[in-house]
This record gives structure tokens, C-alpha cells and sequence, in this order.
């Protein structure tokens, strides 16, 4: 049975608002140009919008049948002019936001629908008497940048090899199966024709993009200089800002990074903001035992060899070759007296 068109508009990565696209007949030249469609090439780029300044792709009334047909030719525009940048940022960040909307679009969907998204995620799941249950592979598999406790399979119930889960964990497993797909698929390869064709359209995108970037370079970092940063730390700090999970070894040498060099709890706590599954209380907790604040210990960032051996060292360039701690590397690059806390030589 084919699925109402104003819910393809709402899941338009589905094969079946792909096949709904086609059957309307529009043409990719036509879809880039016809003055007609201008509504789907200015929807695609409010999609982004959203994921730079809110993180979810956001809604818009759809009234009549041409609205609905432009909510899904939408989606392929936006992902058309993400592929024009070219920027992993907007990437991840993109993704992001089309993977929080799903979650919240599930929660308010009834039931049948989040199956049917599952199987076209490649997610192994099923129905059994009102519960849904996910196949443990794939649980884990989408739950390996999940960090919070409750996300761990030892803490899951488990019937046959499918891991039992609430309809809000499902639609959130569901979400970062989307987010993961995405980032693999983008950016498409665009053609030259393609690429004309949605520039006019990404003048305000890149500004924004910029605007986004300086906003988190500057957001709380003081005096900090985040160019000054090891490899490693820029790495970190640019998943973070992607809204990236990550792993605790990482979460705890940025962390500690971050406090040495003199950022306090609470303007670390805003870099961590903007993670999928951020939750302020515990990150906060966190935090403040990495700082002392609860533990009553202040921890220094691991030096190089650990951050090697936790796989946490990344492009490292001839400043590295002369150091053996991250914050060797950022005091070298800020001459003497760049930062007041550490002790590290």
C-alpha cells in the first residue's frame, strides 16, 4: 500500500518519495531551472539554514499537492547544495539536522511508518506484540558514538538476538542511522551545469557558514587561540562543534585541554551544546570532575604517546615531531607564558 504523499514529504529520503518524484515527471535541468520550481530550490536552502542556525531542518505548511511535491524535491536540492560547497562542516552538520528531525517527526508519527524507515536504513527490525525490537548488530552498530550508559548493550534487555527498545530509542537509533548515511553519501559528484546552477542560491549559505564558524571559534574562548591548537585538539574541537559524539578518551583530553589553557566549566560546557545527545546536568557533572570541582583532582590532558595510543593523534605536522604533550605544542605556538595554568614542559 503506497504511503500518503504529505508523509513522503515528511521522510522524502524514502524510495518511495523518490519513486513519487519521478512518476511527476520533473527533469533534474528542469528542477535547477524552471522558474516554477523555485519554491523547491528556495525550500532546499532553508533546509540548511535550519541545520546551521537550529539543527533541524525545521517544517512548512503544505496546503496543495504542488506544495507537497516541492517539500519532497526539496530534500535532493538541499543535499545538491551542501555537494556545491563542499565543506565537511556543513556536512555533519547537515546530516545532523536531517537525522533530528526524523527523530522528532517518528515521535509524532504512528506506528507503522518507523519500520518501514528501519528497513530502507538497512536496519534489521520487527514488530513482536507492540514492542519493537532491533537486531543486536545493528543496535550496536549505531550506537558506538552513543556514550551514556544507558546506550550500552549490557544494559538493554536482549530476546533472541534483538534488543528490546521503547519507540523514542528506536526513533533515536533511527536518527543516527540517517545522520551516518548521509555523511557517507555527501557530497555527490556535481557536474559543472549543476553546480552553476545552484550558486546563486549558496551566497547567504556560505556567509552563514562563516558566521557559524566564527561564532564557535569565538564562543567562550577568550583569549584562547584556537588556531594555536595541536592537531589533535583542533580535531576534537571541530567534532565537537560538529555536534559529534565523542569517545570518552576524547571527551576527557579536551576537556582537560580546554581547562588548563583557562576556559572554565560552564564555557566548556556550551562547546559540548551541541552534541546529538548532549544532556547539560551530566555534562556539567562531568566536566567539573575533569576540572576538580567535584573530584577535588585537576587533571592535565594525556600527553602524546597516549593520545596515540587511545588513536586520538591526527595529522600531526613538525611542531609535533618537537614535543611530547598537546600542551607543549599550544605554549610553543603562543611563545612563553601562553597559558598560565600548566606546568608541562
Amino acid at each position: 500500500m503506497s504511503m500518503d504523499p504529505s508523509r513522503l514529504a515528511r521522510f522524502p529520503f524514502l524510495d518511495e518519495a523518490k519513486e513519487y518524484a519521478a512518476d511527476s515527471g520533473i527533469l533534474l535541468g528542469e528542477l535547477l531551472l524552471r522558474p516554477s520550481f523555485e519554491d523547491a530550490r528556495n525550500r532546499g536552502r532553508s533546509r540548511i539554514l535550519g541545520a546551521l542556525e537550529q539543527g533541524d531542518v525545521g517544517e512548512r505548511a503544505m496546503s496543495t499537492d504542488f506544495d507537497i511535491l516541492m517539500e519532497v524535491m526539496s530534500y535532493p536540492m538541499a543535499r545538491m547544495m551542501v555537494s556545491a560547497i563542499g565543506d565537511t562542516f556543513l556536512v555533519k552538520r547537515y546530516a545532523l539536522a536531517e537525522g533530528v528531525t526524523l527523530d522528532r517527526r517518528l515521535r509524532d508519527e504512528k506506528e507503522g511508518i518507523a519500520l518501514q524507515v528501519a528497513r530502507e536504513l538497512g536496519v534489521d527490525a520487527v514488530e513482536v506484540g507492540g514492542e519493537l525490537r532491533m537486531h543486536f548488530a545493528d543496535f550496536l552498530r549505531f550506537t558506538s558514538k552513543m556514550r551514556s550508559r544507558e546506550w550500552k548493550l549490557v544494559n538493554t534487555e536482549v530476546h533472541s538476538g534483538k534488543v528490546m527498545l521503547t519507540r523514542t530509542r528506536f526513533a533515536r537509533v533511527l536518527q543516527q542511522a540517517l545522520q551516518d548515511r548521509i555523511e557517507s553519501e555527501l557530497p555527490l559528484p556535481m557536474s559543472s551545469e549543476m553546480s552553476a546552477a545552484v550558486e546563486p542560491y549558496l551566497t547567504d549559505l556560505k556567509a552563514r557558514l562563516d558566521e557559524k564558524r566564527k561564532r564557535y571559534s569565538m564562543q567562550g574562548m577568550g583569549e584562547v587561540k584556537a588556531d594555536r591548537f595541536p592537531p589533535c585538539m583542533k580535531r576534537l574541537l571541530a567534532m565537537t562543534q560538529a555536534g559529534e559524539n565523542l569517545p570518552h578518551s576524547g571527551r576527557f583530553a579536551i576537556t582537560s585541554f580546554l581547562h588548563t589553557i583557562g576556559l572554565d566549566s560552564e564555557e566548556i560546557l556550551k562547546l559540548f551544546s551541541t552534541s546529538p545527545d548532549f544532556d547539560a546536568s551530566k555534562s556539567r557533572y562531568q566536566i567539573q570532575h575533569i576540572t576538580g570541582e567535584v573530584s577535588g583532582t585537576e587533571y592535565t590532558p594525556p600527553e602524546c604517546s597516549t593520545m596515540r595510543s587511545y588513536g586520538l593523534c591526527h595529522d600531526p605536522d613538525r611542531t609535533c615531531e618537537r614535543v611530547k604533550h598537546p600542551l607543549s605544542y599550544y605554549r610553543r605556538r603562543m611563545g612563553r607564558g601562553g597559558y598560565q595554568n600548566a606546568s608541562i614542559k
